[in-house]
């Protein structure tokens, strides 16, 4: 895997072979810690580490032999010497920052190796998106593994995307310096049903010896999930519970359990290990999709390590679930992974395993944050201004474009509804009883029913979308519209305020995306997210303070559900249960169809 500035371990081994055996002096050496070792599962006390060429070359309990007087030495004085965390699925833009910004906001938290699915990007600028993300990727100082993104749409004939995926697309991906494997394979109904651009996208990938990602979002586990399996993916984050997680290590998947900014998947799920027992080799932590403000307020992979040990992980198994599993499940345990010979020098100093507080971030043998600073350069790709211009609504909305025309003479009407459900991804499928006023279905704030409308943004249709939604628990007159909209990404606007949504839609065309709160015909709240109309080039820190004043508005608008921003952008992810709204209507993912907005009159 080429990374910028580093050599092979091939190409070091003289090297390293020279300062092990005391002939050559280390670039670095760490003094006196305990060696965390992930693959015995053992805590060595006094132990020393010495790096070469970016590189492990020496762990031992005095690394004196090959300290010059040209070595730099960092005492560890006594702390844990832990392997540099890997996050195993996530996208970066979920996190509304480029790889770049993502880089700088982690680094502090002990975070030197992700494997990254940027298939939101590929969804919005196609195969060139995927290369800008993967080559500013390959300039950061930290490891982000690229994974091909497999399905763009992720549910053909439910959706339309501004670019396809095809399997020729995978196939030369597949020759990138960076890509590590098959983003998640979300179109599980295809790989049952033997669709054959799923396989051959697989096929792509297994026959360049690369790892294909899963994607499973079902609660059955009888023939349908046997066959998804025998499909070829390799592993799946979107278990929910025990039984999920045992199936699919059964079946020979890592179970990849996940702590985002929305999902909550660890606790339900790691007592197959804390209780049942289970080997924790098969059991992965990631964390999917990460907000910019939980990046800067709360962590990222270190969050969710010290998540599961408070779920009741022993903390060195914790540490192998986010670190030399993941690097076994991606074919780099020689690579990534652990605190041994040969290895990427990255490692962290920590004084506790349980509060996990990450004091010193060591990546390719040079420091990289210290005490919650980051301080190395995270280098920028040249955007160029065709990534900058997504945003295409072809005409100015009206609040007419929001109106819900109900059936002639009809005063109340029965809608389908789309259930929202905290901390989880899967929504409700519910119906609503609604009035009619002047022949327009009218929401409901009192039974916290809202309007919802998905807004055509890749083609300039001027297409509208209209349907319902419950549980964000707005009040009074407001609207609030993100071009964040998993995973086809047009306009999700939600409103009790048909004008306000109007003034909502159209502020995000003027911007060129990001996210937007009105009340009362006033925009109260914005964060401009101008590439590809997901991410911002600023720093975590500001996309942060912006994005926490977006949550603030919504709270402001009656909303009190955590992290409604990431239910409110995944409401058109026509891959996971059970309702969902794309630019073809409203979708029933129970049974992958469309259905009706409003029910028939009985």
């Amino acid at each position: 895997m080429e990374q910028k500035n580093l050599k092979t371990w091939a190409q070091c081994a003289p090297r390293l072979v020279a300062v092990a055996a005391g002939r050559d002096a280390a670039d670095l050496v760490i003094r006196q810690g305990a060696w965390v070792n992930v693959h015995t599962r053992e805590i060595l006390t006094g132990h020393d580490i010495a790096i070469a060429e970016g590189r492990i070359a020496f762990v031992g309990p005095d690394a004196g032999h090959c300290t010059g007087p040209e070595t730099e030495v960092i005492e560890a004085n006594g702390r844990y010497m832990i392997p540099g965390l890997c996050d195993a699925h996530m996208h970066i833009e979920s996190g509304m920052l480029t790889p770049a910004e993502f880089a700088r906001a982690v680094i502090p938290h002990g975070t030197t190796s992700m494997f990254t699915d940027p298939h939101e990007i590929a969804n919005v600028l196609g195969l060139a998106g995927v290369r800008m993300m993967h080559d500013e990727a390959l300039m950061q100082p930290v490891n982000i593994f690229t994974q091909m993104p497999s399905c763009a749409p992720s549910a053909p004939g439910l959706e339309t995307t501004g670019f396809e995926i095809s399997a020729e697309d995978v196939a030369e991906a597949m020759t990138w310096p960076g890509i590590i494997g098959l983003g998640e394979m979300m179109n599980f109904p295809g790989v049952i049903n033997g669709d054959a651009q799923m396989l051959a996208e697989i096929a792509a990938t297994q026959d360049a010896g690369k790892t294909v990602g899963g994607h499973f979002a079902s609660p059955d586990l009888g023939p349908r999930f046997a066959a998804y399996v025998a499909g070829g993916p390799a592993d799946d984050h979107e278990g929910t519970c025990e039984a999920d997680a045992i199936a699919r290590v059964r079946q020979g998947m890592r179970s990849m359990m996940r702590l985002g900014s929305a999902w909550y998947d660890v606790e339900t799920q790691i007592t197959a290990v804390t209780e049942k027992g289970l080997d924790p080799r098969s059991f992965i932590l990631c964390t999917d999709d990460s907000h910019s403000g939980t990046l800067v307020n709360d962590g990222h992979m270190n969050r969710v390590v010290r998540h599961a040990i408070a779920c009741g992980c022993d903390p060195v198994v914790a540490l192998q679930m986010a670190t030399i599993n993941t690097a076994t499940h991606f074919g780099l345990e020689r690579e990534i992974g652990s605190i041994t010979p040969g290895r990427r020098a990255d490692v962290i100093l920590t004084s506790d395993l349980t509060a996990l507080p990450i004091e010193h971030v060591i990546a390719r043998g040079r420091t990289i944050a210290k005490d919650g600073q980051c301080l190395v350069d995270c280098p920028h790709f040249d955007w160029p201004d065709h990534a900058r211009n997504t945003v295409h609504l072809g005409k100015t909305l009206a609040a007419g474009d929001f109106e819900i025309a109900a059936p002639e003479g009809a005063n109340r009407v029965t809608a389908n509804v789309i259930g929202v459900v905290e901390n989880q991804a899967p929504t409700r499928a519910l119906k609503a009883d609604l009035a009619v006023h002047s022949g327009i279905v009218e929401g409901d704030t009192e039974a916290d029913v809202a309007q919802i409308a998905l807004v055509e943004r890749h083609r300039a249709t001027g297409g509208v979308t209209n349907g319902f939604v419950s549980g964000f628990g707005y009040t009074g007159n407001m609207a609030m519209a993100s071009t964040v909209a998993h995973d086809s990404h047009h306009m999700i606007v939600i409103g009790t305020s048909r004008s306000d949504m109007a003034l909502a839609a159209n502020r995000l065309g003027e911007v060129g995306g990001g996210i937007t709160v009105w009340q009362d015909g006033k925009e109260i709240a914005m964060v401009e997210l101008p590439i590809a109309g997901l991410m911002s080039d600023s720093p975590a820190s500001e996309v942060a303070v912006k994005a926490q004043a977006m949550v603030d508005a919504m709270q402001q608008c009656g909303c009190k559900l955590n992290n409604a921003y990431m239910q409110h952008s995944l409401l058109a992810l026509v891959v996971i249960p059970e309702l969902r709204i794309s630019d073809l209507g409203l979708v029933d993912v129970r049974k992958f169809e469309r259905i009706d907005l409003l029910e028939p009159s009985q």
